[in-house]
């Protein structure tokens, strides 16, 4: 992988995300924005739907983790411990290693925001307000386990956030200190790479694979109502 060396160098446009990615990631954006304001002003039937399209959404990236285009997936970023110390170490010291997809850092904030939005979103299926509104699976759990849940569908949200301010903060001090901006890639799915950083061979996916399994996942997580 490449240095950053604070000089300019010929770089290259390749295409990184792909769009179904790049949508996934913005409709989680929103999902969780949505999710936020309506809890926050009792509006526990779009606070649900939100939800339920935030699991269908976690789905979704979790396969597409596997079957995905190339940086898309798992293998081309999961790392263990040791790549991640190694990373920041290089970082800290001023050499920051170019890599094509995600660093060993961002693989883990995707990681935790895949983890606790799956978790939260589903707490939130046996959620009750103690007045009118019950999730889609209460039924399952009774009111006391019920209970229970919702506490911690509400703990965990502040955990949530924390990992979202720590995530944007993160976006923005990579732009400042390193001048790698990681946001309009994410829209126009083109990173900027030294040409040896450039890879020889880009694994691409059919999107129309991508909208099976959206409309599979989205299937899967409307059928969650009818369950109630």
């Amino acid at each position: 992988m490449g240095e950053y060396d604070g000089k300019p160098a010929d770089v290259v446009p390749v295409r990184v995300w792909d769009r179904p990615l790049r949508l996934f990631h913005w409709a989680l954006v929103l999902c969780l924005a949505g999710s936020w304001i309506t809890g926050e002003q009792g509006m526990l039937e779009w606070h649900e739907r939100f939800g339920l399209t935030a699991i269908a959404l976690v789905v979704f990236r979790v396969i597409w983790g596997f079957v995905g285009g190339e940086f898309a997936r798992f293998s081309s970023f999961v790392r263990g411990p040791g790549a991640v110390v190694s990373y920041l170490r290089e970082t800290l010291a001023g050499r920051h290693p170019e890599h094509a997809g995600h660093n060993p850092l961002g693989a883990l904030a995707v990681l935790a925001l895949l983890l606790l939005v799956g978790t939260q979103a589903t707490l939130g299926l046996f959620a009750n307000d103690d007045i009118l509104y019950e999730g889609p699976l209460y039924h399952l759990v009774g009111s006391s386990l019920s209970g229970t849940l919702t506490g911690l569908h509400h703990q965990l949200f502040d955990i949530l956030l924390i990992v979202v301010i720590l995530h944007v903060v993160a976006v923005i001090a990579y732009m400042v200190f390193l001048r790698d901006d990681l946001i309009l890639p994410m829209f126009t799915g083109m990173k900027r790479l030294a040409p040896k950083d450039v890879p020889a061979r880009v694994r691409r996916t059919p999107w129309w694979v991508a909208l099976a399994i959206l409309i599979v996942c989205g299937a899967g997580a409307y059928g969650l109502t009818l369950l109630g």
